[in-house]
């Protein structure tokens, strides 16, 4: 029987052999919730990483630190701005009208799944400021976007400014935040640049079931803490999370993760060509392939999601095989 070979998503991939070490270390008695050492200790793990003050609360899943986040922004009679594409809007189930108690989504377009000051400016201009239409609160954007293309410092810049402008708190989706600072070749700061909120992925890159929301508008904070309360998400045992968040912070363990996984990606793209629906910027691909290529593909062991019409999703993971990444390089370069 032929193995498979995972393509699908990077959620299932393994936990890393660190992660699960720093957790067994955490297996012992310890103030609960989220007083112990390891949990008190984030705050100023990740101040150090980002180079500036950040409150930083472990979720147990992206869903909920998005939401989270953006609640302590939004009044239920608000909005946020964000990609029509975002995860927020196409996949988090209607989470974030259940966390924000009804405030609504405003989407906006750009290329590769990237906003930017004119798209944001397009969705929001034409809203009369009065009490007839909703007033956007928030911006959201996701670094790496859904289409696997990283921000540029300078085009976060020009988007925090822009809500400095308009009163608007800025929140970035960083489920693949790692893997955009690693392409970027810079670091947690440069990737993130000046915003207010940062949903700082671990489950995709090697985590188990821990995220961390982080706060550099730090009264912020104070809110989120109650939110999580009362959204059940703050756990009882969450030294275990708080263990998983330190262990990627350990000798950059976010970023090593996330470079192995990005050069998988790499390795594949090399071999598709024009074939490339996207650039190749973290660790996803989108590829042309009509439904028989697909079936080719899937009959030859590979994994992967169809996306829409005749293309196909492939991600990479910080624990795909180098001779798996290879398979797929050659198998798609034969079509």
């Amino acid at each position: 029987m032929t193995r498979s070979r995972q393509f699908l998503s990077d959620n299932s991939a393994a936990v890393h052999p660190k992660v699960w070490e720093a957790m067994k270390a955490a297996d012992e008695a310890q103030t609960p919730y989220d007083g112990d050492a390891l949990s008190q200790a984030l705050d100023e793990r990740f101040s150090e990483a980002f180079g500036r003050e950040c409150v930083a609360l472990w979720v147990a899943t992206g869903t909920a630190a998005n939401c989270l986040a953006l609640a302590t922004m939004v009044q239920p009679h608000g909005g946020v701005v964000c990609h029509r594409e975002a995860h927020i809007e196409m996949d988090e189930g209607g989470a974030p009208g259940f966390f924000l108690h009804g405030a609504k989504l405003l989407l906006a377009e750009g290329e590769s799944a990237r906003l930017t000051p004119d798209t944001i400016r397009a969705a929001i201009d034409p809203i009369r400021d009065d009490v007839h239409q909703v007033q956007p609160h928030a911006i959201s954007i996701t670094q790496a976007s859904e289409y696997g293309c990283a921000y540029r410092p300078k085009e976060v810049a020009a988007i925090a400014e822009l809500a400095r402008e308009r009163g608007l708190g800025l929140h970035m989706d960083g489920a693949r935040f790692a893997n955009a600072a690693a392409f970027l070749e810079g670091s947690a700061a440069g990737a993130a640049g000046p915003i207010d909120a940062l949903s700082f992925g671990c489950v995709k890159n090697g985590g188990m079931n821990a995220e961390a929301v982080l706060f550099f508008d730090v009264g912020l904070a104070d809110v989120a803490r109650y939110r999580r309360k009362r959204a059940g998400h703050l756990q009882s045992k969450g030294r275990f999370l708080a263990a998983q968040l330190i262990a990627m912070l350990d000798g950059d363990l976010w970023l090593d993760n996330a470079r192995q996984a990005n050069a998988a990606a790499q390795e594949i793209a090399g071999n598709c060509g024009d074939r490339l629906i996207h650039p190749v910027e973290a660790n996803e691909l989108f590829v042309r392939c009509t439904a028989t290529e697909r079936e080719t593909l899937r009959t030859q062991g590979f994994d992967f999601y169809d996306w829409g019409g005749d293309a196909a999703r492939f991600v990479t993971a910080w624990d795909t095989r180098e001779d798996d990444a290879r398979a797929l390089a050659e198998a798609v370069g034969g079509l």
